[in-house]
């Protein structure tokens, strides 16, 4: 007998596959995959909510366009930041089209390519470790990811899973969590550390602060300050091995994106600050080119010149139209109002923190949670632009699933 395959397995296996593609690092496979996967799950109808989302992010690309008439610029780039303005919008519309109406059990779903890709990565490490010869964290890092949102999403899910009416045994529970958390860590990073930490307190209702909310979270503000003054004591060294040399990122991490003087030829200076080298030279470079770029930014193909020559992606150079800031890119291509309309698509994340059914409740969390981490990941990695960014698909999700739970406790109240 032929293998029959449900339409809500080849949903799943496309949800996968999107979720998957960008840790393969190669950003036209990517879009032509997201691409795909929006045209066959497109939708007849869309929530105001959810339009206003791709209405913003798409107001960003029609005012990076738009300022592109003014600017010089290569056929290559141009084209190039017009599919990394898109990609918000791309990833926004798979997660909500997918969770609407192809999938059953969306969250089981994006637990579940959790846990595929915690393996996958895990066997990464052990084949880097075991065969190749990895000795440092920058060799694990470097061949096998620099962080994974996506896995601390499902750590939290799993951990919460009765708040998301998710069956999970405490069999199934530990074994999740123990493939996910080992996972996490060999990533190694910073900002999955952060994210971890404001989306368990989301989940915690923190952030809806009362007298003893607010002592439990200046409490924990208190600890990290600790654990950070106790690292700087430490004084642990920049080419430190193993775990020193992860503790020296997190030394420099405070003032890494925000210094405003650097040395560029001192090598570490530079290569320690090099989140601020891009920042100011951005800066420098909009102001010296007048009020319309200030506002309306330089357009689509624009670049900033570095002045001088930097490894990046294994390639050398010394102007580049992506930056690791994802408030100074969207500067870059569409000005202060740009970023004006970026903050405005974080802001619309956060969301009231008392509906019914419970279950809208605790997605409003998480979506609260995740719009205090995109300040950060807006800054140090790109936030939704990186192109290894997953997250936009999970927010589309969430946005659909609470509207899906919202339609059918209205039909089941009447």
């Amino acid at each position: 007998m032929p293998i029959r395959i449900s339409k809500n397995s080849l949903y799943q296996i496309l949800f996968a596959l999107c979720v998957a593609v960008p840790y393969l690092n190669n950003y036209e496979l990517t879009f032509l995959v997201w691409g795909f996967t929006v045209l066959v799950t497109i939708q007849r109808s869309y929530s105001i909510a959810f339009f206003l989302q791709i209405l913003l992010f798409s107001g960003i690309f029609i005012l990076a366009f738009f300022s592109s008439f003014f600017n010089e610029w290569t056929t290559y780039n141009f084209i190039r930041d017009a599919t990394y303005l898109v990609k918000p919008v791309l990833g926004l519309l798979i997660g909500y089209q997918l969770c609407k109406s192809k999938l059953e059990n969306p969250l089981k779903t994006v637990i579940y390519t959790g846990i595929l890709l915690a393996i996958i990565h895990l066997w990464i490490v052990f084949y880097g470790i075991t065969f190749v010869g990895f000795r440092d964290i920058h060799q694990i890092r470097r061949y096998s990811g620099y962080f994974s949102d996506y896995e601390v999403y499902v750590i939290i899910l799993v951990i919460f899973h009765r708040d998301f009416n998710l069956e999970i045994s405490p069999t199934q529970k530990r074994w999740f969590l123990a493939i996910l958390v080992f996972s996490s860590l060999f990533y190694l990073s910073r900002t999955n550390f952060i994210q971890f930490g404001i989306l368990y307190l989301a989940l915690k209702g923190f952030f809806i602060l009362d007298k003893r909310k607010l002592v439990a979270l200046i409490s924990v503000i208190f600890m990290g300050l600790l654990t950070y003054s106790a690292i700087v004591y430490y004084n642990p060294k920049r080419n430190g091995k193993g775990i020193e040399a992860f503790l020296y990122k997190v030394k420099i991490a405070p003032t890494e994106p925000f210094k405003t003087r650097i040395n560029t030829e001192d090598y570490k200076d530079f290569n320690d600050n090099y989140r601020s080298v891009e920042n100011i030279n951005t800066v420098n470079q909009m102001t010296n080119d007048g009020w319309f770029s200030v506002l309306f930014g330089n357009g689509l193909g624009s670049r900033v010149d570095l002045k001088k020559e930097v490894w990046l992606d294994d390639t050398k150079l010394r102007f580049i139209s992506i930056l690791h800031n994802g408030f100074m890119t969207v500067f870059l291509k569409a000005g202060l109002i740009g970023v004006f309309i970026l903050f405005a698509s974080i802001f619309l994340l956060f969301r009231k923190q008392k509906s019914e059914p419970l279950l809208i409740n605790k997605i409003n969390y998480l979506l609260t949670g995740t719009a205090l981490f995109l300040f950060i990941s807006y800054w140090v990695f790109m936030g939704f632009y990186f192109k290894a960014d997953t997250k936009s698909i999970l927010v589309g999700l969430l946005l659909a699933y609470a509207e899906k739970i919202k339609r059918e406790n209205t039909i089941a109240l009447k």
